[in-house]
């Protein structure tokens, strides 16, 4: 990356990379840069019904983002999609480890059994077992998810999720949304009336980024005391402030409506207590221990189209199958089990937390 480069880096969607190397090296995780970034609605890629494909895993918050977008959006019959399994490829596979797997076959260890969610890859025609396969038909050793794939060119569009929420939502219509334009939610408002909602929403996107979808990981997966304590601390801070945000009883965290926002921070906090409070050494607080932002939660997970789009079983299984042992742990059962307790925003008032706003 140039140095005009890492100026322009929006940091809503991505990590500067500036010393990337010694930052790893002493200590820090640094998230990579995504390489495919073209857009739908361009002579190269039209937006059209039944031309576009997914490939997501349900345990990651970066997939999680894109598969909101496209239940909300109304994308569900017009854009296909196949789901890896949570766990990627260990140091016994013939293709190495750390590869994302389309394979319905494998047996999850929380469970005993098959995921019913996972599928075989179904778009590129090849029936590709690995990501990195799809990937390499371009020349390319990137290995992420997501993927937003042209099913007619074959060709990647974007793996950056960020972006991919914005076009999906940007040509929702002439992709195929079964919703019309009064009911589809406009997660990114275009016009100069609403710019200022706009400003607002990157402006949180930036905080929520930067200090929470981000900050987990940096918090979980560097190596360093110090790295992992500002992490933590930044973490939680950022947890502070919107929590205030939100006190003043705002359904949603620009006001009124659902945006990209809301979007951005859900998969993060859908993760915190079952998952994250524990695996990423976040434990200085539940989501419950926050009645603005459980109540947020709640209301987010009850719209249409959202509960489906994520799953906790996949979640743990993902983060904590990796884990040195691979046990699952069983957890949390108090107040109640969790997806259970996102239909109970009523859970912040009666658990015994003041609200602290």
């Amino acid at each position: 990356m140039s140095d005009l480069e890492r100026e322009r880096t929006n940091q809503s969607v991505e990590e500067a990379q500036t010393d990337a190397a010694a930052r790893r090296a002493g200590g820090e995780f640094v998230r990579g840069v995504s390489g495919f970034r073209d857009a739908l609605g361009t002579a190269g890629f039209p937006a059209e019904r039944g031309r576009y494909h997914l490939f997501v895993a349900l345990n990651c918050p970066w997939c999680h983002r894109v598969t909101i977008a496209r239940n909300v959006l109304g994308l569900q019959d017009s854009i296909t999609i196949d789901i890896a399994f949570p766990n990627r490829t260990d140091e016994n596979d013939p293709a190495g480890p750390n590869r994302w797997e389309f394979n319905p076959a494998r047996i999850a260890t929380l469970t005993g059994t098959t995921l019913p969610e996972c599928t075989a890859e179904t778009a590129t025609g090849k029936g590709f077992r690995l990501a990195k396969q799809i990937y390499e038909e371009e020349g390319s050793d990137e290995t992420s998810l997501p993927i937003l794939y042209d099913k007619k060119s074959k060709r990647i569009v974007s793996n950056e999720s960020a972006e991919i929420v914005r076009m999906l939502n940007a040509q929702a219509s002439p992709l195929g949304s079964r919703l019309s334009d009064a009911e589809r939610p406009n997660l990114y408002p275009s016009g100069a009336e609403h710019a200022q909602l706009r400003a607002e929403i990157d402006a949180l996107n930036e905080t929520v980024y930067v200090n929470i979808n981000n900050g987990a990981y940096k918090a979980g997966f560097s190596s360093d005391q110090a790295v992992y304590a500002k992490a933590f601390e930044s973490y939680f801070a950022a947890l502070d402030t919107l929590e205030a945000h939100l006190a003043d009883g705002r359904p949603f965290l620009t006001g009124s409506r659902f945006t990209e926002a809301d979007l951005r921070l859900f998969p993060t906090l859908y993760r915190h207590d079952p998952v994250y409070f524990l695996r990423m050494k976040l434990n200085g607080a539940r989501i419950l221990d926050y009645p603005h932002l459980w109540r947020w939660l709640c209301r987010v997970h009850a719209m249409p189209g959202v509960a489906e789009s994520g799953s906790l079983i996949h979640c743990r299984q993902g983060y904590f199958g990796r884990s040195w042992n691979n046990v699952v742990p069983l957890g949390p059962i108090r107040p109640m089990t969790y997806p259970e307790a996102y239909a109970h925003p009523e859970l912040a008032d009666t658990d015994g937390f003041h609200d602290q706003a």
